[in-house]
C-alpha cells in the first residue's frame, strides 16, 4: 500500500511541474482503480480455484514493477496513466485476495472481525502512504518516493513466502463458471452490498485524492500559515481515524443491525460532504477538524459493507462475489476523482470556495445513493 497513493499526495507538485489541467490530474488519480476494476473480477474469481496467495505475490510483484517504472519513466500525463493502471492491476492481485485468504481461514463472528480488521489496514496503508510521500517527496523528489515504495511492494511478496503457508482451495458447494456473475446479480442481498460499495467508494476515493489538494487551496486564504499542520499530515491523521471507525463501524452493526447501521453511516458522510467545500475559508484547523471527521464517516461502513457481501454470499461464489464486489465499487472509485476533477475545471478550476464546494457536493450526492439501494435491495429477513 505504500504505493497507492504517492500521486494524490504530491499532486499540487505533479500539476505545476506537467502543466495538469484538473481534469488530466482526475484521470490520474483515478485510472488506478480504473485498472484495478477491469482486472479484479477474473483475479478475486480465480481464489475460488487457486490459492489466494499465489495471486496476491502476482499482484505484489507487479506493484513493485510499476513503481520503479513510474521513478524512471514518468513523464507526463499518458506515462503516468499508464502506469497507474498497472499499479491497479497489482493493488486488484493483492487487496481483495488477500481478504480471501481469511475467508478461507475463519467462520462465522470471527470471519467478520477479521474482516474488519482486515479492510481497516487498508486505511493504515493509506495513513502511511500519505505520509510517506509528503515527507519523502519533499526531501529527496517524487521519483525517489516511488522507488522506496517499490522496494516495500517487493517486501510484502517476501513476508508473503515467508509467513503464509499453502492451502488447498476448498471445493465449492456449487457448480461455478469463471466469471459468471449472473447468480451473483440474482442475489439481492448481496447486490444490495454491492451498490452501497459503489457509492462509498465513489465518496472515498474522491475524497483521498483531492483531499491534499483542498487543503492546500484552504491554506492559501489563511492570514498566516505558520506552525500548521501540512496538508500529508493532516491526510495522514484523517487516514488513521478512519481505520479506527471502520473497526468500530463494523462492531455497531453486529450489534445494531448492518444494513440499518450502514445506512446511518452513508447519510452521515454524505451530509457533511454537502456543505465541506463551502467551508474552506473557516480558520485552517477547523478545516482540518472536519476534514478528520469526514474522513471517519466515510470509512464508518467499510469493513461492514464488504463483510455484509462475503456473508450473504454461497459458499462457492465467494471469490466471484467479491470479484464482483470489487468491480463495481471500484469503478466508482475510479469514476470519483475523475468526476472531482471535471467539476473543478467546469466552476473556475478550483480556485474559489464556491468550487471545491461544488465539488465535495457532488461527492455527497453521490454517497446518498447509497442507501436507497440498500434499503431497496434488501432480503426478507434483513435488519
Amino acid at each position: 500500500m505504500l504505493g497507492v497513493f504517492t500521486f494524490p499526495s504530491l499532486m499540487p507538485e505533479f500539476i505545476a511541474t506537467w502543466q495538469l489541467s484538473n481534469t488530466e490530474a482526475g484521470w490520474i488519480a483515478g485510472i488506478l482503480l480504473g485498472g484495478y476494476a477491469i482486472s479484479v473480477p477474473v483475479l478475486v474469481s480465480l481464489t475460488d480455484r487457486i490459492d489466494a496467495r499465489l495471486v496476491y505475490l502476482g499482484g505484489a510483484s507487479l506493484t513493485a514493477v510499476s513503481l520503479f517504472g513510474f521513478a524512471y519513466l514518468a513523464s507526463g500525463f499518458w506515462s503516468a496513466l499508464i502506469l497507474r493502471v498497472l499499479a491497479g492491476f497489482g493493488l486488484a492481485a493483492t487487496y481483495m485476495p488477500g481478504l480471501r485468504v481469511l475467508v478461507d481461514r475463519y467462520e462465522g463472528a470471527k470471519q467478520a472481525r477479521a474482516l474488519a480488521f482486515y479492510t481497516a489496514s487498508f486505511s493504515l496503508g493509506t495513513a502511511v502512504s500519505f505520509y510517506y510521500s509528503g515527507e519523502v517527496g519533499t526531501s529527496f523528489g517524487w521519483s525517489q518516493a516511488h522507488v522506496i515504495a517499490g522496494v516495500g511492494a517487493v517486501a510484502a511478496a517476501i513476508l508473503v513466502i515467508m509467513a503464509m503457508h499453502p492451502v488447498t482451495t476448498q471445493k465449492p458447494d456449487v457448480e461455478t463458471r469463471l466469471l459468471d456473475f449472473r447468480p451473483i446479480l440474482r442475489n439481492r442481498e448481496v447486490m444490495g452490498y454491492v451498490l452501497a460499495y459503489c457509492a462509498h467508494s465513489w465518496e472515498l476515493f474522491a475524497m483521498r485524492s483531492w483531499l491534499v489538494a483542498f487543503l492546500a487551496f484552504s491554506l492559501t486564504l489563511q492570514g498566516s500559515t505558520n506552525g500548521v499542520i501540512a496538508p500529508t499530515v493532516v491526510a495522514t491523521l484523517s487516514a488513521f481515524f478512519a481505520m479506527l471507525t471502520s473497526i468500530c463501524g463494523n462492531e455497531l452493526t453486529d450489534r445494531f443491525g448492518r444494513r440499518r447501521m450502514v445506512v446511518i453511516y452513508l447519510m452521515s458522510a454524505g451530509v457533511l460532504a454537502l456543505v465541506l467545500g463551502f467551508l474552506a475559508a473557516l480558520p485552517y484547523w477547523i478545516v482540518v477538524m472536519l476534514v478528520i471527521l469526514y474522513a471517519g464517516l466515510i470509512q464508518l461502513d467499510s469493513a461492514a459493507l464488504t463483510a455484509g457481501a462475503v456473508m450473504a454470499a454461497e459458499k462457492g461464489r465467494r471469490g466471484a462475489t467479491l470479484g464482483l464486489h470489487a468491480l463495481i465499487g471500484f469503478s466508482g472509485g475510479a469514476i470519483g476523482p475523475l468526476v472531482v476533477g471535471m467539476v473543478l475545471d467546469l466552476s473556475g478550476g478550483g480556485e474559489s470556495v464556491a468550487s471545491w464546494g461544488y465539488a465535495f457536493a457532488s461527492m455527497g450526492l453521490v454517497a446518498l445513493l447509497g442507501p436507497i439501494a440498500l434499503w431497496k435491495l434488501r432480503g426478507s429477513a434483513s435488519a
